[in-house]
């Protein structure tokens, strides 16, 4: 799985085709989706029109909380796959882990069926808290590949990243950028005028040099481009404190997983 590739959540769907083949061309090679995005098909469009063969593009896709539940996950499963026009995706995760509904150990028994048939490449799942991760690997003894979280620098989940790496669960980070809330920062600006960089290139970075999968999202082409460019410098041990040192306790700007669902 490439360290970082494109998220197209709030991608409009008529628009999704065109960005995910701007990306593609860019030299992006992974691209995540949802079902509940709305924007399956514009991806799997977009790779087609790409010319690159399936084996070079990375693909994810999630489960929607109202298909959660063994035979429901297996049907929405099969409808994303429609609508992406694939045969198998790369990665497939639970969206959220919807404690109420108290069933995702039935939809994370699914998914272990889908990756033994061959048809989701690897499975994990997204916004799962560690007794989340710790309850569907008691109970199954498959460990998700990856957990999707919310994760930048004023929201840097270092107690659950913590977990992950007990656990060997890799860390995937959306909204990387904090749905653009962070680029103003001075600690950001002040360091990205250092390297020759933007802001978001600089928290991209840290990303990376934290070990982290990172999916930015964008609809602009020459954002898009920036986005990927970020492999030809390094923060220092100092530069990355300061970013870190952006990290606040109410930093979360999505829902919280506890209550969401």
């Amino acid at each position: 799985m490439p360290q970082l590739g494109l998220g197209v959540w709030r991608t409009p769907a008529d628009e999704t085709a065109r960005v995910v083949a701007t990306a593609l061309s860019a030299g992006y090679r992974a691209v995540d989706t949802a079902a509940v995005y709305g924007n399956e098909a514009g991806v799997g469009e977009g790779i087609r029109a790409s010319g690159l063969p399936r084996g070079e593009v990375f693909v994810t896709t999630k489960l929607w909380n109202e298909s959660q539940g063994y035979d429901r996950a297996l049907r929405a499963f099969d409808k994303s796959l429609e609508r992406l026009g694939l045969d198998h995706v790369d990665l497939y995760l639970i969206h959220w882990p919807c404690p109420q509904q108290d069933i995702f150990v039935e939809s994370w028994k699914a998914l272990v069926r889908l990756r033994e048939e061959g048809r989701a490449g690897s499975i994990g799942v997204s916004n799962f808290r560690v007794g989340d991760l710790e309850r569907i690997i008691g109970e199954t003894g498959v460990t998700p590949a990856v957990n999707q979280i919310e994760l930048h620098p004023r929201f840097s989940q270092a107690g659950l990243r913590e977990a992950h790496a007990r656990l060997g669960v890799l860390t995937e980070s959306w909204s990387p950028l904090g749905q653009g809330q962070l680029l103003d920062e001075p600690v950001l600006t002040r360091l990205a005028e250092r390297h020759g960089k933007t802001p978001a290139q600089i928290i991209l970075r840290w990303h990376v040099q934290l070990g982290l999968l990172v999916i930015p999202k964008s609809v602009n082409p020459q954002r898009i481009a920036q986005n990927l460019d970020v492999f030809d410098f390094e923060l220092d041990e100092a530069e990355m404190a300061a970013v870190a040192s952006l990290d606040v306790e109410d930093g979360r700007i999505g829902p919280d997983p506890a209550e969401f669902g």
